[in-house]
């Protein structure tokens, strides 16, 4: 079965929903619901046997890249692109077609948000490559 990754952001997508409120406004009883509800999308998935792994990432972070031949790495820690950009977390799924992916990414965008609503908040849905590239000779 092929392999997706859902790939949630914090405000990434074409465009927000008209409803869209961001989860620094929310109560702490908001961001339960809705923390609860990402539980119960693992839990539905691993008795599916489609879980794979679900994690949520912090927004701080650190650029990191090779420094040369014997120094350090240099990392600096931004400017970074827009808070839309950054990864919020994701579910790696393994499922029976793209068309189940899509079903699974919009069920998690149905995740209750400000007063409970569903956020309709885009998911990124990107296949995991089956097999490394071809070398190119």
């Amino acid at each position: 079965m092929p392999k997706y990754l859902l790939l949630k952001r914090y405000t990434g997508g074409p465009e927000h929903h008209p409803n869209f409120v961001p989860m620094s406004e929310w109560t702490e009883d908001e961001i339960t619901a809705h923390m609860a509800f990402q539980r119960h999308v693992g839990e539905l998935l691993r008795k599916r046997g489609e879980f794979v792994d679900v994690q949520a990432l912090s927004p701080e972070g650190t650029y990191v890249r090779y420094g040369g031949p014997g120094a350090a790495p240099v990392t600096t820690d931004g400017p970074f692109p827009e808070t839309k950009e950054l990864a919020a977390g994701w579910f790696m799924i393994d499922v029976e077609s793209e068309a189940r992916a899509y079903e699974v990414a919009a069920y998690l965008s149905s995740a209750p948000g400000k007063g409970g609503q569903p956020l309709y908040e885009w998911i990124e849905v990107r296949p995991v490559m089956s097999g490394a590239p071809a070398a190119v000779e």
